[in-house]
């Protein structure tokens, strides 16, 4: 039959065809079937399941499409992306989902990344890096080596660590190539903080100096303390420096002249940390912006303001047990809105603005664990043998990292935490550095770093 002959005669069939009942259409196709040889058949099974399957992702509307897909959990939606390169395209470029994903996994989302793939590589680099916070395969160890004698004060900034010792000097190391940078002689150091250009010390021998990196040169030196000096803090705006002591008081002093402003007195105990910092949140003692110190010693926290003016007064002690039965721990968190400290009964959160406590966690042998960072996703905690990073949301233990015998001190200065923005919610960037250093006894200084990526 000729081409225009078996179009027309096809016109007339349909025609014919779409004017018959199902059950007639049905015969139809049967006896059709019936007719055929090998090649029809084979023809007719493998259109038919193209014909039968629809494509639903293919078909539908983006957003409706992205819709379904929210209901999906991510591994799933991971083995979606191998049906077909259109199923991959439309998956990864879900952002909802995958930010979600990566929220859930305690991952910083930011909403400015416009590149529509973006949120589900970072999500596949998400669950490789807290697998191996699980498997305890995140984490990598050195040390530093080149004190004499015990090293006490430890203070980290920026990629850069300070260590303070009994062999009367003070080393300031780059952490990524375990170098030592700068070398000092200064007194036996109980206390250390640094900038660019000084170092600040606290010292056992109940002064505080004030020292120049680049010639070693003490450039003032800080006397009054009857006892040890423990912990210093200092702000170059406000041209103060604070120090508290085992002659159980804080003493502010002028930064660039070593006057002793004022002698804050109510502690009980050793004074064993001082953090000046800005606040956050606004009370009725306070407003954000205004500079807040807090000192600490075994049992009570005080809080005072801190300004331009001299004489403050206590705004507030806060205290787990009234009876002076519990200890607190010398480690303690301020970042402006939460104060957080940890004790035998558990880890304490104070709120800022009201001063109430918003919440006690309590990990399982928390009697044996220690604070050394804490944020607004994690916490990082220590004991005598593991580093232990805690989910805040669950209040759960999701990872620890073995720790040798480390010199023990129970005042708390001879450990710290390293980078800490991480605490906050990791985001792929953020997980490099320092995590955790501490003292040993044989005079060097254990480093826990991040591992880089696999």
């Amino acid at each position: 039959m000729e081409k225009k002959d078996f179009e027309a005669w096809l016109d007339n069939i349909s025609i014919a065809f779409l004017s018959l009942t199902d059950l007639q259409k049905n015969e139809t196709l049967d006896h059709l079937i019936s007719l055929s040889g090998a090649v029809q058949l084979r023809h007719l099974s493998n259109n038919l399941e193209i014909l039968l399957k629809r494509d639903f992702l293919k078909l539908l509307p983006l957003e409706l499409s992205f819709y379904l897909l929210k209901w999906l959990d991510p591994q799933t939606l991971l083995t979606c992306c191998l049906v077909s390169k259109q199923w991959n395209k439309v998956i990864s470029a879900c952002t909802e989902v995958w930010q979600t994903a990566c929220k859930n996994l305690g991952w910083q989302i930011d909403d400015s990344v416009q590149d529509p793939l973006h949120w589900k590589k970072v999500y596949l680099k998400a669950i490789l890096r807290m697998k191996q916070l699980k498997d305890h395969e995140a984490f990598e160890t050195s040390s530093l080596i080149g004190h004499s004698a015990r090293v006490y004060a430890l203070y980290y900034k920026d990629g850069l660590l300070c260590t303070g010792s009994d062999d009367l000097s003070a080393k300031l190391w780059d952490v990524s190539t375990g170098q030592c940078i700068y070398g000092i002689q200064t007194h036996t150091c109980a206390a250390v903080k640094f900038d660019e250009q000084k170092l600040v010390t606290g010292s056992f021998d109940n002064t505080v100096a004030c020292w120049e990196w680049s010639s070693g040169a003490k450039t003032q030196h800080f006397r009054g303390h009857t006892g040890a000096v423990f912990s210093v803090d200092y702000n170059d705006e406000l041209d103060i420096l604070v120090s508290g002591s085992a002659d159980f008081t804080v003493k502010v002093w002028a930064l660039s002249t070593g006057t002793c402003l004022n002698t804050l007195t109510g502690h009980t105990e050793w004074v064993t940390k001082v953090v000046l910092q800005k606040c956050k949140v606004k009370s009725l003692m306070h407003s954000p912006g205004d500079y807040i110190l807090l000192s600490a010693d075994k049992y009570e926290i005080k809080i005072w303001p801190i300004g331009r003016e001299i004489n403050c007064k206590c705004l507030r002690t806060l205290s787990v047990s009234e009876d002076r039965s519990i200890s607190l721990q010398p480690r303690l968190h301020f970042d402006g809105k939460y104060i957080v400290c940890s004790s035998a009964l558990g880890l304490y959160q104070w709120d800022f603005a009201s001063y109430d406590i918003l919440r006690v966690i309590k990990p399982p042998d928390f009697s044996n664990v220690s604070l050394l960072g804490f944020g607004e996703i994690f916490a990082l905690l220590f004991d005598n043998r593991y580093l232990y990073i805690m989910d805040l949301r669950t209040e759960k233990l999701i990872s620890r990292w073995p720790l040798p015998e480390y010199r023990k001190s129970k005042r708390g200065s001879s450990f710290l935490a390293g980078e800490m923005s991480w605490l906050n919610g990791l985001n792929g960037r953020n997980d490099t550095g320092l995590v955790f250093a501490t003292s040993m006894p044989d005079h060097s200084i254990h480093l826990v770093l991040w591992k880089e990526h696999g």
